[in-house]
């Protein structure tokens, strides 16, 4: 397998992309123009727009995005033998009946107007071909699709020799998305006509890999992942791994044979090992994933770098930020990947309060302050041993401030924070912890944890110079029979059910947020889009870093008093 560097995410050779942009200023150019910065992240070289027959020879791949018919000349260049052209968004139906067109060998008709659109691989669920008739089966709705709302340029052709890649159903009908034709070195990719759809990551993956079919670069090999550690976390990386299309999950450790078995009949034919070192040795594992205690993080993650693996760490990245910085010089020497799984950076209530503040709908927030935990004795694994997982600023602590952050678009100042152990003292975390963020802007953060919390808080309370939003836990309860038929309730801990979001505006009245659903293993899928694709990703090592700077800090103050510290 050939994976290229983390930081750029190539595939073999870079090619380089030259753009023809025949658009009205406004907000699909300005759409566009972001694609553009992320695709040359991604690792294709920006050659530049085409002005002439020369800028085209220069590049490996063209990429049009038109409204109107281009220039005869530069449309007959773009057309002719050897030339490899891309046409997105409208610009495959602005060309109807020119060269462009003729090339790509796709006879495009009418456009229905802007409904979410179910994108397919070309033979999934229907006949990837014009008029083919949608599928009524049981998987008709359940096979393998992506979501982005946008056109569909409905198509009354193709011509034999182009291979339809991407369809979509309008009505009972099947119609090519995208196309490649060899024979011409023309393609199509007809999403991408508004800009959300220009934004949307499944459209940013898909003419990723279109351009790098066009351009000769091999589509790459899956990622082959091991997990270290098979605990309470482990069934759900490996259910993800097993999910995501590009990664491939190869082995797993564990010191226990019987989570090993579990691992073992979750997916059947990989490798288990109880030795670590036999893991990292492995020539066939190019990620692995840590998910050992938390004290053990940093060693495990230098060892796995240094064997050439790219690494997830679970949260949090370390206990101390020396460690932390340890593990990102060593990635970045090596050209690795290191990120932690924040995974609750896609939670529903996170997705629609960071929605709320983005869009300016609170007006300048100064105010957050979260919470979790309810009355009970903690667990009595390693999460309520302070000396292993850092202690109660460490375990949701990582979760939540790293929320924060996400929310907050300013330095830290400084942290205070206080620790309080007043009854279970058979563990050595504190009962009830505060974190005070201040950050340089003047807006506050708090976070409260808390196992003796009787009478509960808010999840969210975010105020805004025009609004504010609440979180309000949710006391759910799963309801079955036992094996007499008599009634058994399960009450949830209000952590394990998304709270209702409530916006609520300065004349009195509240409305309730939609809470977003996050695309499902959000966090895996970006995994394999960087390493494969060279996409960023939503969550960084460094990002990471900085939580545990905070959480750091906060343990720092707590130990003396409430003093102020600045994170290091």
């Amino acid at each position: 397998m050939v994976l290229g560097p983390a930081t750029s995410g190539t595939v073999g050779r870079v090619l380089s992309l030259a753009w023809v942009i025949e658009l009205d200023p406004g907000p699909l150019s300005d759409a566009v123009a972001e694609l553009r910065d992320r695709l040359a992240s991604a690792g294709l070289a920006d050659a530049g727009e085409v002005g002439s027959a020369a800028d085209v020879s220069a590049a490996d791949v063209v990429l049009v995005w038109a409204d109107r018919p281009l220039p005869a000349d530069l449309a007959g260049t773009l057309a002719a033998p050897g030339v490899r052209t891309v046409l997105a968004g409208p610009s495959l139906a602005a060309q109807a009946g020119g060269p462009l067109a003729m090339a790509a060998g796709v006879r495009p008709d009418t456009a229905t107007p802007v409904h979410d659109v179910r994108i397919r691989l070309a033979g999934s669920g229907a006949a990837g071909v014009p008029g083919a008739p949608h599928q009524h089966g049981d998987h008709a709705h359940r096979d393998a699709h992506e979501h982005v709302t946008d056109r569909v340029v409905q198509v009354t052709a193709v011509e034999p020799d182009v291979e339809v890649l991407r369809t979509a159903n309008v009505g009972l009908a099947v119609h090519p998305l995208m196309t490649w034709r060899p024979a011409s070195g023309t393609a199509t990719w007809t999403i991408g006509g508004t800009p959300g759809a220009v934004r949307d990551r499944a459209f940013q993956r898909a003419l990723l890999q279109l351009v790098r079919v066009v351009g000769g670069v091999p589509v790459a090999d899956p990622v082959r992942v091991g997990l270290l550690g098979y605990g309470a976390i482990g069934h759900e990386h490996s259910r993800a791994v097993r999910a995501v299309d590009g990664l491939s999950l190869v082995a797993v450790c564990d010191t226990s044979q019987e989570r090993l078995d579990l691992a073992s009949q979750a997916a059947p034919g990989i490798a288990t090992t109880t030795s670590a070192e036999e893991l990292l040795e492995r020539a066939d594992v190019d990620l692995v994933v840590v998910s050992t205690p938390p004290s053990t993080h940093a060693d495990w993650a230098m060892r796995a770098i240094a064997a050439g693996k790219h690494l997830v760490v679970e949260k949090p990245f370390a206990i101390r930020t020396e460690e932390a910085d340890a593990v990102l010089a060593a990635a970045r020497a090596a050209d690795r990947l290191a990120v932690v799984y924040q995974n609750r950076r896609f939670d529903p209530d996170h997705l629609a309060l960071r929605r709320a503040v983005r869009s300016g709908g609170l007006g300048q927030v100064f105010l957050l302050e979260a919470f979790v935990g309810g009355y009970g004795h903690p667990c009595n694994l390693w999460h309520s041993d302070e000396g292993v997982s850092g202690g109660a600023f460490y375990d949701w602590g990582s979760h939540v401030i790293d929320q924060i952050l996400d929310l907050v678009d300013a330095p830290v100042e400084h942290v205070t924070a206080s620790a309080h152990k007043l009854r279970w003292f058979d563990v050595t975390n504190a009962d009830h912890s505060r974190v005070g963020i201040r950050f340089a802007d003047g807006t506050e953060a708090q976070f409260i944890h808390s196992d003796l919390a009787a009478a509960l808080k808010p999840r969210w309370y975010v105020l805004g110079t025009g609004g504010a939003v609440v979180g309000q836990w949710r006391t759910e309860r799963v309801v079955s029979r036992n094996d007499i038929g008599t009634l058994v309730e399960d009450v949830l801990a209000p952590a394990d059910s998304p709270p209702r979001m409530e916006l609520h505006a300065g004349d009195g009245s509240i409305t309730h947020l939609a809470t977003p659903a996050a695309e499902p293993y959000a966090f895996h899928r970006e995994l394999a889009d960087h390493l494969r694709w060279g996409m960023p990703m939503t969550v960084t090592g460094e990002q990471s870093r900085r939580v545990l700077a905070v959480m750091e800090a906060a343990r720092e103050s707590a130990a003396d008093a409430g003093r102020p510290v600045v994170p290091r």
